[in-house]
């Protein structure tokens, strides 16, 4: 089974390397909310599917100090998973953050593309506890946003982290 470390973001992201601690962090103090052990079975199903073994450091008292806002500790762990994710299975890397209003959260890309080629959107939303059906309504919601870029006429991964299970939703439109 392949592996995925939350602090390898860095490896594979063009974000700077502190915004890729930053989102490692989250994601890390995520997972150890629910208790999961250091090593955990990753589901990714959907448009894109697979099975990942999860993997982070230590969270500390410290870390958990600086993460109080779990709402943003969501979001941010949420946009790491979801990258490190569509990289593994899309060779699709993070170049850049969007601007608001756009639909989507991040610009994908791969090296060897120039202009818009071998581009795509990424739009991505964290749940730290939610049902099935509560992924699924938050998944329509997001991929009626990213109707906004369409005039892009590029791929756009729509990626829900579910941290209690860990799953990861993607529907590719």
């Amino acid at each position: 089974m392949e592996k995925i470390n939350v602090y390898d973001l860095r490896k594979v992201s063009r974000l700077s390397p502190v915004k890729c601690a930053d989102f490692s962090e989250a994601a890390a103090v995520c997972l150890d909310y629910h208790r999961h052990p250091q090593k955990v079975l990753l589901t990714v199903e959907g448009d894109l599917s697979g099975q990942f073994q999860l993997a982070w450091e230590t969270v500390t008292q410290q870390m958990k100090n600086s993460r109080k806002d779990m709402e943003y500790t969501v979001e941010s762990g949420a946009y790491c998973i979801a990258m490190l994710v569509v990289e593994k299975l899309t060779g699709l890397s993070v170049e850049k953050q969007s601007q608001k209003r756009t639909g989507f959260d991040y610009w994908l890309g791969k090296e060897d593309g120039f202009g818009l080629q071998n581009k795509a959107r990424l739009e991505v939303s964290g749940i730290l506890e939610g049902s099935k059906a509560q992924i699924n309504q938050r998944l329509r919601e997001k991929m009626k946003q990213t109707e906004k870029s369409d005039n892009l006429n590029l791929p756009a991964y729509v990626v829900i982290v579910e941290f209690s299970r860990p799953l990861v939703k993607i529907k590719k439109r």
